[in-house]
């Protein structure tokens, strides 16, 4: 079974969030598996490009509007990633070393997705599955269905869609309508939604299947989708919710060479132990206290915005008992006051501004817990790579966490949950935290259930090869 994934990230090609570790590592675990799985991405001008060796494997020209372009297919050479990756090249539009945030954004994935299918077209390939990736690739489904260019031969080849953040759709206005080839006008309704042309809206509409990236946030966009809690509601018979998985040669705590010390998962302490000193000696913390962390984006989503008022609480209120250290950007205001607190708590608190693959490594090794106060977690990767690393993850009960953690006071629960993104429950997770801590004997205990969870992507590989098979006879 061959299948295409597109997306608009991919580690470590391209990153941003958790969308570029899914696309990957699922594909390597598919192929191990016995499928034939490949990646199509947009070009980028970046290190991954600039070390690695291409071919190019088709060159074409596509029509975006009334312009031209050309468009050249390049092909990685050795197959490092575990799978077939292949760029798009377009001069002048996919030919940059940013991912997102340019003038011409909606022009750029437009004519990305225009090219994958020339190209697929024109080379007379037959893929069983196309796997989109969110909205950056929403109008897949739509344009191999009901464009005069494409439905020939393209029509009966079955699309997945995986929607990583229902909240954000890549909506734009008909005056980008003449981007689009030739489409049967007797369709054209299903590109609509709230008068805009709305990619993800589309997607979910034609795509054979839908996935969200775990069960519970598939019902949480029936009433929380930034307008589109009908269409989820009417298309729920079309979704199906598979959880994430890791990438667990690359989140390995036994050979991560990225951390300290290895830990192992039957005996954890003496790596913990070691892991922690070794970042409160980066960061000049005591490492006899305990060490709660944040990794993540600084933005509302995230519940960033409520951790300057909490941290700031529960430093004073737990004074010289607890250490924080925060790993993040995105928005300055929030950024701006959770450097400052450096100044009020400059004996427990540090804060990393900016993003460091390496040192969130350490981070996941070295914590004691790891705060996730989020508002919107569809999946959510952190919490599976804290599990995998024995710190115990304080998580708010939404989408993936969920399915995911179970808090210590329950049946086999191993994590502090709590139920609202408030300042308040932040501070009463931290006091739990700070409180478990007391009796180190039983946070062991729950790293080693943590530690032997199975969050792996092969189990959730199988599920999405039993979602394909429902699709195609073929295997």
């Amino acid at each position: 079974m061959k299948i295409y994934h597109l997306a608009a990230e991919c580690y470590p090609v391209a990153k941003v969030g958790g969308l570029a570790d899914v696309v990957g590592a699922l594909p390597k675990y598919q192929n191990e598996a016995g499928l034939h799985a490949s990646v199509v991405l947009p070009f980028y001008d970046r290190k991954f490009v600039q070390e690695s060796e291409f071919d190019v494997v088709f060159v074409a020209s596509t029509l975006l509007g009334k312009k031209r372009y050309e468009f050249e297919i390049w092909k990685e050479r050795t197959n490092k990633l575990g799978f077939e990756l292949y760029l798009i090249f377009i001069p002048g539009l996919l030919d940059r070393p940013e991912i997102y945030s340019y003038p011409d954004e909606r022009e750029q994935f437009i004519a990305f997705q225009l090219a994958f299918l020339d190209w697929i077209n024109w080379s007379q390939q037959s893929p069983d599955i196309i796997h989109c990736h969110d909205h950056h690739v929403g109008l897949i489904p739509f344009l191999m269905k009901h464009s005069a260019l494409y439905h020939k031969r393209l029509s009966k080849i079955k699309t997945v869609f995986t929607i990583h953040n229902g909240q954000y759709h890549g909506a734009f206005g008909y005056e980008k309508f003449d981007y689009l080839p030739e489409v049967d006008m007797r369709f054209a309704g299903l590109l609509d939604w709230n008068g805009g042309i709305n990619p993800l809206a589309c997607a979910v509409k034609c795509c054979d299947k839908y996935t969200t990236v775990s069960p519970s946030y598939l019902h949480e966009l029936t009433v929380r989708s930034n307008g589109l809690e009908y269409l989820f509601y009417i298309e729920g018979a079309k979704g199906q919710g598979i959880i994430n998985g890791i990438d667990t040669d690359v989140w390995n705590p036994v050979t991560d060479p990225m951390i300290k010390a290895p830990i192992d998962a039957l005996d954890p302490e003496e790596g913990k132990v070691k892991n922690k000193k070794a970042l409160c000696a980066r960061f000049d913390l005591d490492p006899e206290l305990p060490l709660i962390s944040f990794i993540g984006r600084l933005v509302v989503e995230k519940g960033a915005d409520l951790l300057p008022e909490a941290f700031s609480r529960s430093l004073r209120q737990h004074a010289g008992k607890v250490n924080i250290l925060m790993l993040g950007a995105g928005d300055q205001d929030t950024a701006d006051a959770l450097v400052e607190l450096k100044e009020w708590f400059p004996d427990n608190y540090r804060t990393y501004v900016g993003y460091n693959e390496q040192l969130a490594h350490q981070v996941y090794a070295g914590s004691d817990f790891l705060l996730m106060p989020s508002r919107v977690e569809p999946c959510g990767l952190n919490q599976l790579y804290s599990l995998r690393y024995g710190t115990v993850p304080m998580v708010r009960r939404t989408g993936g966490l969920i399915d995911t953690v179970i808090d210590f006071g329950e049946e086999d629960g191993y994590g502090i949950c709590f139920d609202q993104s408030t300042a308040d429950d932040i501070c009463y997770s931290i006091d739990r935290a700070v409180e478990l801590y007391q009796n180190i004997d039983h946070v062991d205990e729950l790293r080693q259930r943590m530690m032997a969870l199975d969050y792996s992507w092969t189990r959730s590989a199988q599920q999405y090869t039993q979602l394909y098979e429902s699709l195609t006879p073929i295997i």
